[in-house]
């Protein structure tokens, strides 16, 4: 009997996610996310990473399964566990906060002081039918305690390129962090960042994940890094960031 995946994917989608991959074994595939594709969900009619992972459905029916999420205009590193073990490891590995994620922003002005560990509670606001997450004290209905290190890489008279690392893993967790101390990331409209600088429209928001840490199931570590994408790297340039 063949095995006719629920989603059907066209030869052209297939081509693209299979061009995404960035790492791959026995047991995890990663990607290198594109921009504006949901990870799961959504209510946009159109396919999700967690489609279009039946690419790589297997006769038997099974097919990976997304570890974590990135929002949909952030591009870069995401990861899917190929088995079931695989799985249920690395979701107990982000549980315990075993994780570590590097990303890279554009900002319009660079942080001061030019590092630091944000500390700030968030909680989540529903607008419509919008999700928002917002600041919060400690003591507030709904807080989760929510930390973010930054470092600025570099700066010029258009802004800077900051290094970011969620410690904890709340929804937009690094956006509402950023635009908190007054430096919300270039062309996140939903936050209050600049949609132009250095002469030229910001193509989205300017997230990426560039680095993934993490526990591998058959023990050790693996590092994952993702180049960024074009839309990211010629911003940087026009911004004089090198």
């Amino acid at each position: 009997m063949t095995f006719t995946p629920p989603v059907a994917l066209s030869d052209e989608e297939i081509a693209a996610v299979r061009s995404w991959v960035i790492h791959e074994d026995a047991h995890v595939i990663a990607f290198n996310k594109p921009a504006g594709l949901s990870s799961q969900g959504g209510r946009i009619k159109a396919h999700t990473l967690d489609d279009l992972l039946w690419a790589f459905a297997r006769s038997n029916g099974k097919r990976p399964d997304l570890v974590h999420r990135l929002d949909r205009d952030t591009s870069g590193v995401i990861l899917a566990a190929k088995t079931k073990p695989a799985a249920g490891f690395l979701g107990k590995a982000l549980q315990m906060r075993r994780f570590r994620k590097t990303y890279l922003a554009l900002v319009a002005s660079a942080p001061e002081p030019r590092c630091g560990t944000i500390d700030a509670p968030l909680a989540r606001q529903e607008i419509g039918r919008e999700s928002y997450m917002r600041v919060v004290a400690f003591d507030a209905p709904g807080a989760q305690g929510s930390q973010s290190r930054y470092r600025t890489l570099a700066e010029s008279e258009d802004g800077a390129l900051v290094e970011l690392e969620p410690l904890t893993g709340r929804m937009h967790q690094l956006r509402v962090h950023m635009a908190h101390i007054g430096r919300p990331l270039i062309g996140d409209v939903r936050y209050g960042g600049a949609l132009t600088v250095a002469g030229r429209a910001a193509p989205r928001l300017m997230l990426h994940a560039a680095r993934l840490t993490f526990p591998h199931p058959e023990g050790g570590s693996t590092t994952v890094e993702a180049p960024s994408p074009a839309d990211f790297a010629d911003l940087r340039h026009a911004m004089g960031l090198l």
